[in-house]
């Protein structure tokens, strides 16, 4: 399969994000090879992990994916989405096939889908983990073999290889687990034969579509790999690709801007040149990627309680002049109360106070201390059950609606945005993994579903 270049379209930075057709068009005109995008990552926390759901829509998903399925068909080139479901469970790559296939049978079109999957035991790793084989990332520490029982779901992050195989199988669609943002768009010019430096950091580049461009907001871009670079371009004609806005995604989502670790080696780009072919076109040379022990990521996320909001805003001058005071006043008696009412201590549950329009977002890092014109202040309550978390939430209730300051001598009335004041939000997550698996294959963490021959799905 070897070529002298290979062209990648990546209509945008996640499935179901949306797209205009037309980019999609401007791709295959310009001889698009492949079709690559992601469905998800981490960037909106540990639920969608722990429950193994999406955080797209199934109507978003599925227009995209029209578009996609369509557009692989009448070019006759791979499609592959990586991360299914936002997470890459085992649920969110099914729930995508089953609406890749619904979508085939619909067009009619003979496409073959495979699928791969990313799950991991706990029984599993922990055979990984007694063999020493389980590594912790910083800042983790050494990991408990408790912690892998106490996840909800379990993925590793694949490679290409995973993917490749399954192009190498038959597969004209390939929709998988979780995977590096770059695996993706990575998969197919290597199979090609084209090197390693330029197409890992050619996939860096294009992983998250038009960020890369001077308008992040567009969609689409296209990458031209080759035996000593690679060069992208926007594929809305009225946004440009500079040497600036190419380079800089490198600081997106990295430790290092010079370097980027896979599950194979680290892509080094210090020696990288950027330059302007013309106006919306860069051309990159110089990345080399160096190999190492292979490895894959585990990311996993548990229970860490059930919680029960409330959300109160002031407007009261006098309060807001004193509002630190008042939230740690807030704090005390909110804590003297369950205490008194509930009989719980510290230790039987958790809250936590946002001041929004203050500090909620810095906190003692904001360098504006001014007094704000209003603040959205929230209550978020943390307890082993709902029930338990939903009655500290209660007992707060009528101090975020009438507490005064200490030097108020009448009760203000603050202001509920809706009736009931308590929202129950039900379990709520964290990641417990930032661990790496030496494996014996890059694809022995992976259960490949290969199409077969007839299958037309």
């Amino acid at each position: 399969m070897t070529r002298d270049c290979v062209r990648i379209l990546v209509p945008s930075g996640m499935l179901g994000s949306g797209f205009p057709p037309e980019i999609i068009d401007r791709g295959l005109e310009l001889g698009a090879d492949v079709i690559a995008l992601d469905g998800g990552s981490t960037d909106s926390g540990p639920y969608y992990l722990g429950t193994g759901t999406a955080k797209t829509t199934a109507a978003a998903v599925a227009r995209d994916l029209r578009l996609l399925l369509r557009a692989a068909a009448k070019a006759r080139i791979p499609l592959i989405v990586g991360s299914c479901g936002t997470s890459g469970t085992d649920s969110g790559v099914d729930w995508v096939a089953g609406i890749a296939r619904g979508i085939l049978a619909e067009e009619g079109l003979g496409l073959r889908v495979a699928t791969i999957y990313s799950e991991q035991r706990a029984a599993d790793l922990k055979d990984h983990l007694d063999k020493g084989r389980i590594h912790p990332l910083p800042p983790a520490g050494d990991l408990d073999p408790a912690t892998l029982d106490s996840c909800q779901h379990i993925v590793a992050m694949m490679g290409h290889e995973p993917i490749a195989e399954a192009l190498a199988g038959g597969a004209d669609v390939v929709l998988a687990g979780r995977a590096t943002d770059t695996a993706l768009a990575a998969a197919f010019p290597l199979m090609a034969g084209m090197p390693a430096g330029p197409t890992w950091h050619a996939a860096k580049i294009v992983e998250c579509g038009a960020q890369c461009t001077t308008n992040p907001r567009s969609s689409g871009v296209f990458a031209t790999i080759d035996a000593t670079g690679f060069t992208i371009e926007p594929l809305d004609p009225a946004v440009a690709c500079t040497p600036t806005s190419v380079a800089a995604h490198m600081l997106y989502e990295t430790a290092d801007p010079f370097s980027m670790r896979e599950p194979a080696g680290t892509l080094m780009v210090a020696d990288a040149t950027y330059r302007a072919l013309d106006e919306r076109r860069v051309r990159v040379e110089g990345s080399r990627f160096e190999p190492a022990p292979y490895t894959n990521k585990l990311e996993g996320a548990r229970i860490t309680g059930y919680e029960t909001m409330s959300f109160t805003a002031i407007r009261d001058p006098h309060i807001l002049g004193q509002i630190t005071t008042w939230a740690q006043l807030l704090r005390r008696v909110t804590a003297d109360r369950v205490a008194q009412t509930l009989g719980l201590g510290t230790d039987d549950y958790a809250f936590d106070i946002r001041l929004y329009g203050y500090d909620a977002v810095l906190e003692a890092k904001d360098p504006d201390t001014r007094t704000p014109r209003e603040v959205g202040v929230m209550l978020l309550v943390n307890a082993a059950d709902q029930q338990t978390a939903t009655a500290v939430a209660k007992i707060a209730n009528p101090l975020m609606l009438h507490l005064p300051t200490p030097d108020m001598d009448y009760l203000p009335s603050l202001a509920f945005p809706y009736s009931p004041a308590e929202t129950e939000r039900g379990a709520a997550y964290e990641f417990v993994l930032n661990h790496v698996v030496d494996v014996d294959s890059p694809t022995s963490l992976f259960r490949i579903h290969l199409p077969e021959d007839s299958d037309v799905r």
